[in-house]
């Protein structure tokens, strides 16, 4: 079995996701897709008619989104026709998904080169509220899968975690993507977007709120207790449950804590992230340096009323499959979808927080759902070679109760 080695990954700067405001939201997506594969391919002098695959990763895949945006997005970058190209959804899960299964190509000797990616524009108009399941009532009455922000709320006052812990925790989020911004730490896998006149539409991430503390935080309004109690009406008139009451299917006694805001939450934005994953031949044969290999993937399914639980038994499943402990690990990288998402999963695995989100995660930085996970990928790569470390864990929560994870070594 060949190595899947990591040859390079790049993204795009996170622009703030709302139409009118954020810096890339006029851009097309296929536009941010070829801005990181035009990227891939010119830092490391690629022949894209040697790219086996493009397999991509985006969540929405309606209206501009649609339509196998990997494949597109090669074509409008002027890849090689050759090079093919596949789109695919795990929901938030979908960027460490792509690059799982770029892995998995290379590993069984099917494919030499693959790259992995994906894309989120995060300011594409929205249609309203459903629940998770599309409103199929007989899932609902099987799995009653709510909103993902009352989902947050509802873990937070099971494990009993304070609104005081999770400001606490995104206000530390916001201080370590600053410190990682004003040193540069990302500047080796960022690549500014322009736009198809030439001129620049963003070199920076455009999320961040510097000198966020808890007590700003603390004075910001819940986001979900209204949403809590939102009814979906179907066409026919018909009513879903509100997102509250599938909750109670579950867990009838529970009386939800809304804890998650603006602050402690995700923020919306829109990016694009790729990486290169050949073999070891290839990258031998063509002069290519591989800066990490892939040691371990997994998935894991958990709890879909619950939804975001699934990283830690994700972690816990790689580590085995890789032969590891968690001792083993010198980086982790959990998003940040919901700040009970990143604390408790610090709670549970009784992690050294000095080794976990180190440059700050998506409460400050944002979360592009399709590319957030390679873009994790790569911010370990980076980190990893910064502190001249060795291995690197990288998980997150997806809808529908699911994890990837992932494993690197930098070599």
């Amino acid at each position: 079995m060949s190595d899947a080695l990591i040859i390079d990954a790049c993204r795009t700067p996170r622009g703030v996701g709302k139409q009118g405001k954020g810096a890339l939201a006029h851009l097309h997506p296929q536009h941010l897709a070829r801005t990181v594969l035009e990227a891939i391919r010119d830092r490391n002098d690629l022949d894209t008619g040697d790219v086996d695959d493009i397999i991509w990763g985006t969540s929405s895949q309606v209206q501009e989104q649609s339509g196998d945006l990997g494949r597109m997005a090669a074509l409008d970058a002027g890849y090689d026709i050759r090079a093919s190209g596949a789109t695919l959804d795990r929901f938030c899960g979908s960027g460490i998904t792509t690059t799982n299964y770029a892995s998995h190509a290379v590993m069984a000797g099917m494919e030499d080169v693959v790259i992995a990616g994906g894309t989120e524009m995060m300011s594409l108009p929205k249609k309203g509220l459903m629940p998770m399941g599309a409103n199929n009532m007989h899932l609902q009455e099987l799995h009653p899968q709510s909103h993902q922000g009352v989902c947050a709320d509802a873990i937070a006052t099971l494990e009993g975690i304070s609104r005081e812990a999770l400001d606490a925790h995104a206000a530390d989020s916001q201080r370590k993507a600053e410190i990682a911004i004003k040193e540069g730490r990302f500047d080796k896998s960022l690549i500014a977007v322009y736009n198809l006149d030439g001129t620049l539409a963003l070199d920076r991430e455009e999320f961040p709120r510097p000198g966020t503390t808890a007590e700003s935080l603390a004075k910001l309004s819940a986001s979900f207790s209204a949403i809590a109690d939102y009814r979906h009406i179907a066409e026919d008139g018909t009513g879903s449950k509100t997102f509250r009451e599938l909750i109670n299917q579950k867990f009838p006694d529970l009386d939800i804590n809304h804890v998650h805001h603006a602050g402690n939450s995700s923020g919306v934005v829109d990016g694009a992230a790729a990486i290169l994953i050949t073999s070891e031949n290839y990258a031998r044969a063509h002069g290519l340096k591989a800066r990490a290999r892939v040691v371990a993937t997994a998935n894991m399914g958990d709890d879909p009323t619950l939804m975001l639980n699934a990283p830690v038994p994700a972690a816990l499943k790689v580590l085995q499959k890789a032969g590891m402990t968690k001792d083993d690990i010198d980086i982790w990288e959990i998003n940040e979808a919901f700040a009970v998402v990143s604390e408790k999963f610090q709670r549970d695995l009784d992690l050294d927080r000095s080794k976990v989100n180190v440059n700050g995660g998506a409460m400050a930085l944002g979360h592009p759902i399709g590319a957030t996970g390679a873009i994790l990928i790569g911010t370990v790569l980076d980190e990893l070679e910064r502190q001249d470390k060795q291995f690197g864990l990288i998980t997150m929560c997806a809808a529908g109760g699911m994890a990837p994870a992932i494993i690197i070594e930098r070599v």
